[in-house]
């Protein structure tokens, strides 16, 4: 077996693995110039309903407010599971861009004005893909 061979097998064997996330799931290339894309990618999150919070267009990144999946929040006490996005948009050669969408799954408790955060393990990329779709029918 060659080298080329056993290269191809040891990624084959990484994607099959449980857990592990491939890139096309949450990147996606589009045959459009930057600037168009981040555009249109704010735009997007806009009419989704998803606030920006911050964002750096010299980097390529940004990021938007959490929102609620479930539980409860009365201000001064919340019980929540949340999640938040962080959308990185990167030029490359050909006038192409690629846009990477990174989901951040969390409990979120808040007593008075002490907050505690602790990650979930995602288990699927849904969302992710919806926002890429959203985003590649706005074109």
């Amino acid at each position: 077996m060659n080298r080329r061979s056993l290269a191809l097998l040891v990624l084959a064997a990484l994607a099959l693995l449980p857990g592990s996330a491939r890139a096309d799931e949450r990147t996606r290339t589009f045959q459009t110039p930057v600037d168009r894309v981040w555009i249109v990618t704010r735009s997007t999150l806009k009419s989704l309903g998803w606030d920006i919070d911050k964002e750096d267009r010299d980097v390529g990144w940004i990021r938007t407010d959490s929102r609620r999946v479930e539980g409860d929040n009365f201000g001064v006490y919340e019980k929540a599971l949340r999640h938040r996005l962080r959308i990185t948009i990167k030029g490359r050669e050909g006038g192409r861009t690629e846009v990477t969408v990174e989901r951040r799954l969390y409990k979120s408790e808040r007593v008075l004005f002490v907050d505690k955060e602790e990650d979930v393990p995602l288990k699927d990329h849904k969302v992710e893909k919806q926002i890429l779709d959203a985003i590649g029918r706005s074109f």
